[in-house]
């Protein structure tokens, strides 16, 4: 019995080495595999893994939390192997301090020497082209609607509809325009004046950032800075924007700026996973799972197309 035992164990032995053999040579195949593509991706300039390169961020969609965005501008202003950014833009607009916040981050990328190209999708209007312009260049499609320079904010009166339902609503406050925009009561002559200064010192800072960006007069911003939309030809013609042309020709332009050749290697945008996102294209649930644009009352200011 022993013996039969101590004869079986070498062949066990055997196909157990055999076997881990295997998987070390196909685990290492794969591994070779995985990274020739990767070289072979590189050099045609659709990815890059080692070499200098050209970083796509992307913006989409309502303007209220940057924190992303600019870590991703920081992390690429610190790394030596990304020789220059482009921003694509998909937006509305959105709230002022977040927009003013990814200005501020362009803006330091540029200062580190890094060159910036703006890429405007189907809108970037508002707020989104108050980021643009932050750019040492901007991209934008023939159909592109963009601009809209202004600043708005919506407050609802329901006075009205509460004294029909019998609702009164108390307000104790100490100061004299603590609720400005109180829904449940008309705005006063005074109150109305103090927004709209408000507003006007912020469209002002909008002008002043795209007088600045696109190097025009402000006087001559000023002309078509009345929240109008325009189309991608129409602001080329405004000077809006630098050249018509989609991702791919902000890409290359973005190479050129930085002097790499083109087409270049290029980081594609980062992005998380959301539960939220997958059920809205998986199941079609996009309009009762869409977040709401704006809250009906006492809303802040907001770049808005």
């Amino acid at each position: 019995m022993s013996s039969t035992t101590t004869r079986t164990r070498p062949p066990r032995r055997v196909a157990v080495i055999g076997a881990a053999l295997v998987i070390y040579l196909g685990t290492a195949a794969l591994f070779v595999a995985v990274l020739s593509s990767m070289f072979g991706v590189a050099r045609r300039g659709g990815g890059a893994l080692f070499g200098e390169r050209v970083a796509i961020v992307e913006l989409e969609g309502l303007i209220v939390d940057v924190d992303d965005q600019v870590r991703e501008l920081r992390a690429y202003r610190d790394n030596p192997g990304i020789r220059a950014v482009v921003i694509r833009i998909n937006s509305p607009g959105g709230a002022v301090a977040p927009t003013q916040e990814l200005y501020g981050a362009i803006r330091r990328l540029r200062e580190a020497g890094k060159p910036v190209v703006a890429s405007l999708g189907a809108v970037a209007a508002s707020g989104g082209y108050y980021v643009a312009v932050a750019a040492d260049q901007i991209y934008a499609n023939p159909g592109t609607l963009t601009g809209s320079i202004g600043v708005v904010m919506q407050m609802a009166n329901l006075n009205a509809l509460m004294k029909k339902v019998g609702v009164e609503y108390v307000v104790v406050k100490a100061g004299e325009f603590k609720d400005v925009g109180n829904f449940a009561r008309p705005m006063t002559a005074e109150e109305r004046r103090i927004l709209q200064a408000l507003l006007d010192d912020v469209h002002g800072q909008f002008i002043a950032a795209v007088a600045d960006g696109r190097k025009l007069d402000r006087a001559e911003v000023r002309r078509f800075a009345d929240g109008r939309v325009f189309s991608g030809s129409q602001a080329k013609t405004l000077r809006m924007i630098d050249a018509l042309g989609g991702l791919e020709e902000a890409v290359d332009g973005a190479a050129t700026l930085a002097g790499l050749p083109k087409p270049p290697r290029v980081i594609g945008p980062r992005r998380r996973f959301s539960v939220v996102d997958l059920l809205r294209n998986q199941l079609g649930l996009a309009g009762l799972l869409a977040t709401p644009t704006l809250p009906l009352v006492r809303t802040p200011l907001y770049l808005m197309d």
